[in-house]
């Protein structure tokens, strides 16, 4: 009779814990919003603005749904730039080809998921860090584009491909570009693969405790190479996109994006040690990282000091996991 009022306020305690470790990217994005409205000369946020905005955080958000679920696995891919570079230039090639927009699509996600499987593989089979692996794949993938494309940039027809990155979506009842919707649908899809599928807690058990995980019958091997898969394939995703906004597969787009995927992960509450990440937080991270992009061109301000805010956002992301961590630890 006396053990339930005791475990009520402990899972009152943890849900409360979770519900605010959920909204803080939201807060946060908030925060951002404010800053940049108070600041001189106190520009305004227009509706087209808004729209171009979320156009800008399609390519990051997509691809950094992919590196949240590698995250949570206790996973890390820096080669994610590197695949758009080449699945943008894939889908360039099939349309200059004669093939249609569908083939483009198909063709763009396969080398993505192709690109993911390598990454796995060589992680699981020669048991080296993914951050030497994707480290060393961000080379072969970005020279693999140069290579098939002989290191200039390949102009094809979109065949309608363009309108789906389009700022003013083609009709006025969908509000923003179809490619945001597309993100949306991408997360819901995400958030469902990560919590409420086999593969999903198998993830988020290896992330956690690789040995315990191992103990329990996780298959370690078949989780890390589908994560890295999936990851691949949204890439590839996130590359189509980058060739429609484009219009042409350029083998040197996406430089250093990898950078934004990673800060969109950790600052939407995932911790780089694995065992739990939050989709929501990562569109909100994706968000942020355009919106302060977009107000920093809006204020005049140079790119560096875009790249060292989001380089500072990172390490204090980092750091509030690492604060967390030894407080409830």
């Amino acid at each position: 009779m006396t053990a339930s009022p005791a475990i009520a306020p402990a899972s009152t305690g943890a849900t409360a814990s979770a519900l605010a470790r959920s909204l803080t990217p939201l807060v946060g994005l908030l925060v951002v919003v404010l800053f940049f409205l108070a600041v001189p000369p106190h520009h305004a946020v227009t509706l087209e603005q808004v729209r171009t905005i979320g156009v800008h955080a399609v390519i990051v958000g997509v691809a950094a749904l992919g590196a949240t679920i590698v995250i949570a696995a206790g996973g890390l891919d820096l080669s994610v730039g590197s695949m758009i570079a080449l699945t943008g230039v894939t889908a360039s090639l099939v349309l200059r080809a004669g093939h249609g927009a569908t083939t483009a699509v198909a063709a763009a996600v396969a080398v993505g998921l192709a690109c993911g499987l390598y990454n796995g593989l060589l992680i699981t089979i020669l048991r080296l860090p993914a951050f030497i692996v994707t480290l060393g794949t961000l080379g072969f993938f970005r020279g693999a584009a140069k290579w098939l494309t002989s290191s200039r940039t390949v102009s094809a027809p979109t065949l309608g491909l363009e309108s789906i990155v389009a700022p003013r979506p083609p009709a006025p009842w969908m509000l923003v570009a179809p490619a945001v919707w597309i993100l949306l649908l991408l997360a819901a899809a995400s958030a469902f693969v990560l919590h409420r599928t086999v593969l999903g807690r198998h993830a988020l058990a290896l992330g956690g405790n690789e040995q315990a995980a191992r103990r329990c019958g996780v298959p370690i091997t078949g989780t890390r190479v589908a994560v890295y898969a999936i990851a691949g394939a949204l890439a590839g995703l996130a590359g189509l996109f980058q060739f429609a906004r484009l219009q042409s597969g350029d083998p040197t787009v996406a430089i250093g994006v990898e950078l934004d995927v990673i800060a969109a992960v950790v600052i939407g509450g995932a911790s780089l040690s694995g065992g739990s990440a939050s989709v929501l937080g990562t569109l909100a991270g994706a968000f942020m990282i355009a919106y302060l992009r977009n107000r920093c061109v809006v204020m005049g301000w140079p790119n560096y000091v875009q790249e060292m805010i989001v380089g500072h956002l990172i390490i204090l992301a980092v750091a509030v996991d690492l604060w967390r961590r030894r407080r409830t630890g």
